[in-house]
């Protein structure tokens, strides 16, 4: 009897184990299209660190203490004009207060270890929102997500370290590496769009940014961001209160 119950309890753990796997192996495939990105604008932080005359440890550190990438680029020329520490503080709660909105829709519910919820919450960049996102809801799962997320950060250091490598063997500095950002921001943007087909998110987005840039230049994107939200609630409670044919036929 004993030899007739344990092979398939044996081969009752093989699919589980197997099914992880596969997940993190396909976590590491969804970040390739952000990695893509994310390598090259790394490299672009090291060049600019070395640039701006600051020491080349000082990429890896921000990719590690502070993993944000618009960000990071942004702390480089501060620290390197010594810009008083009111300023940056300020400055890190605009440019990442966007973060607050992913907050809601990003599936950390997924996650139930409480130290890889932690990173998972410390790593919840735009590029993994934005591959997550594309994904559909059967389709995720915490190994996934984590397996993305500890890879688009492996990319971003990697890439921090080789650009400090390339800048200290470059005789003259190199001009417009900031436009990278900008570049990865729109690659994703169209991801998202091609995946989900969302024509009246793209609108209100745009509509958003016009306002901002229009109304108030000097923090377009922190206007941006609140009224894109007021408009996707707005949008959410219309759609919502709209009565569904097939349900009153029922």
């Amino acid at each position: 009897m004993q030899d007739v119950i344990d092979p398939p309890q044996l081969t009752a753990a093989v699919p589980a184990h197997s099914t992880r796997r596969r997940q993190i192996a396909a976590g590491v495939r969804d970040s390739f299209s952000a990695g893509l990105g994310i390598f090259p604008l790394g490299i672009a932080l090291g060049l600019l660190v070395l640039q701006a005359g600051l020491p080349g440890w000082l990429a890896p550190a921000l990719s590690m203490a502070a993993f944000a990438g618009s960000l990071e680029l942004l702390l480089v020329g501060m620290l390197a004009t010594v810009t008083p520490l009111a300023a940056v503080a300020l400055t890190v709660l605009v440019v990442n207060f966007r973060h607050v909105f992913y907050a809601f829709s990003f599936p950390l519910h997924l996650v139930k270890n409480r130290w890889a919820k932690a990173y998972s919450v410390y790593a919840m960049i735009d590029e993994a929102y934005a591959v997550n996102a594309s994904l559909p809801e059967a389709e995720r799962s915490a190994a996934r997500l984590l397996a993305m997320q500890i890879s688009c950060q492996t990319y971003w250091v990697g890439g921090g370290l080789v650009g400090v490598a390339i800048g200290a063997a470059l005789p003259a500095p190199i001009k417009g590496l900031e436009f990278a950002l900008c570049a990865l921001f729109t690659v994703l943007t169209l991801d998202a769009f091609r995946s989900r087909r969302e024509i009246p998110a793209v609108l209100l987005a745009a509509a958003s940014v016009t306002a901002a840039l229009i109304v108030t230049p000097g923090v377009a994107m922190f206007t941006a961001l609140l009224l894109f939200v007021a408009l996707l609630l707005a949008r959410h409670a219309l759609t919502t209160r709209r009565p569904v044919p097939e349900a009153e036929n029922a």
